[in-house]
């Protein structure tokens, strides 16, 4: 009769166990309540950005009695998003603006969403991890050549390129005059911007033009822009404005191009000529001449001064 309470003790365990064991079968077996979970990896909330909020996405099987919180490392509930919202069946969304209950922006690092499902009597904590980044990335100018290019297409000299290094994987930009008008959409930590001298495909004119840089995390964090660093876009131009010549004599002007060749037009005469230096003939007659250096649509001028023999 002593060993009664005993056999009656093991049975009872031997019961509670089977039926957890049954239990848990059941739960293995029996579907989520909640499918098609999407849940933005990574965003900043102080970037002024479209990635200054996490969207935590989820589908319901059922109608049901929603609460979403936002835990910690420690898993710690730090924000409360909705509290026993009433959902219908189907996809739901949720925002999170990186925020904590007391309307603090949280610290940087990985967190997580937990969600409540009241009628369903489930609490599920999602394996997908919030990282929240604040930090903005810090890019260096390494080189930017040539400082004097001409976008004309002939592979000589027509492109600027830019070097650089990032702190982090982000997306490099080059900024030409304040706009931005290269963009490389890898995530790098160095590499080159190449600028072809085009604006909405068209060569731009010639002139002096700002280069700076700046990148993108995948946060959304944009660095400061970089120290401006000026280019010149020539395509063909006299060294001088003005030269000096005698009456029916041969005279020179050096010319700065990277063209193979160049047309001229001087006094009613015109040809073609290639190299720095400019050789031709003054008018006969003394006074003030234009001459003109031509490289494809672009052009300059010189005014020759011819006087007479002494």
């Amino acid at each position: 009769m002593r060993r009664l309470p005993e056999t009656l003790i093991v049975v009872a365990l031997l019961g509670a166990t089977a039926v957890a064991f049954a239990v848990t079968e059941r739960l293995k077996l029996e579907r989520s309540p909640i499918t098609g979970t999407k849940v933005d990896k990574v965003f900043s909330p102080v970037c002024e950005c479209l990635r200054d909020v996490a969207v935590i996405s989820l589908v319901l099987r059922r109608p049901e009695t929603v609460t979403v919180d936002i835990l910690d490392s420690h898993g710690l509930s730090i924000r409360t998003i909705v509290r026993r919202r009433p959902e219908a069946k189907g996809r739901v969304s949720y925002v999170w603006d990186g925020r904590n209950n007391g309307d603090r922006i949280v610290s940087d690092g990985a967190y997580r969403p937990r969600i409540h499902l009241r009628r369903h009597g489930r609490t599920i904590v999602l394996p997908n991890r919030i990282s929240v980044d604040t930090t903005a990335p810090t890019i260096r100018v390494l080189s930017v050549v040539p400082r004097v290019f001409s976008p004309d297409g002939d592979g000589l000299r027509d492109r600027v390129t830019a070097r650089f290094e990032i702190d982090e994987p982000a997306h490099a930009m080059m900024l030409v005059n304040g706009r931005r008008r290269v963009f490389d959409r890898y995530w790098k930590t160095q590499g080159k911007l190449v600028w072809f001298g085009r604006i909405r495909g068209r060569p731009v004119r010639p002139g002096t033009y700002e280069i700076r840089l700046r990148a993108l995390d995948q946060a959304g964090n944009r660095s400061a822009r970089t120290h401006a660093v000026f280019v010149r876009v020539r395509y063909v131009e006299f060294v001088r404005d003005t030269v000096s010549a005698v009456a029916g004599k041969r005279f020179g002007i050096d010319i700065s191009t990277d063209a193979r060749s160049y047309r001229w037009v001087f006094n009613g005469r015109k040809g073609r000529a290639s190299g720095r230096r400019l050789v031709l003939r003054a008018p006969a007659e003394p006074g003030d001449y234009v001459l003109y250096a031509i490289v494809g649509k672009h052009a300059d001028r010189a005014e020759v001064v011819v006087e007479q023999a002494k």
